[in-house]
């Protein structure tokens, strides 16, 4: 499957140790099959005057059926995701998966999972806003070992 990483540099060699801690799904590496979707996670760079580039990958549908990687799906904004990304924002999340995909909490539903982590709505409320809201998709590779094994690079685009 083909998928993309937004940054300001050029990722020909990505790597789990350079995350942020406290995003979506914890840290890791993150693509996205969607290249609009990588496109538009470059504007904060463009807007600051830097460069900006788009890498493409190969991840290997292999990654998703190995029996020793461990991956979490979540189709859908539900009581689940909401609880993982809480976790995973409050550096709270003790699990061991190597693959996380689902929804992107930005724009609209990050809005609402602010206002539920700060405690101006309820969970239910968050989830019924939440529950007419496409998801994008992000894919987050938790370990070295699966991004070793089942990512490889495939050449870059500067926007």
């Amino acid at each position: 499957m083909k998928v993309y990483h937004g940054s300001r540099v050029v990722v020909e060699k990505p790597d789990t140790k350079h995350s942020r801690k406290r995003v979506d799904f914890g840290p890791g590496f993150y693509v996205t099959p969607l290249f609009e979707q990588a496109k538009s996670l470059c504007r904060r760079f463009l807007n600051m005057g830097q460069d900006a580039y788009v890498s493409r990958y190969e991840l290997d549908d292999a990654a998703f059926k190995a029996d020793d990687v461990k991956t979490l799906v979540f189709e859908a904004y539900t009581e689940e995701w909401l609880d993982f990304v809480f976790d995973c924002r409050r550096g709270l999340d003790k699990s061991d998966y190597d693959v996380v995909t689902g929804g992107v909490a930005n724009d609209k539903v990050f809005d609402t999972v602010e206002l539920y982590f700060q405690d101006m709505i309820s969970k239910d409320e968050a989830l019924k806003r939440l529950k007419y809201e496409k998801p994008n998709s992000q894919i987050c590779i938790r370990t070295q070992r699966v991004v070793d094994a089942y990512l490889h690079f495939e050449g870059s685009e500067k926007l």
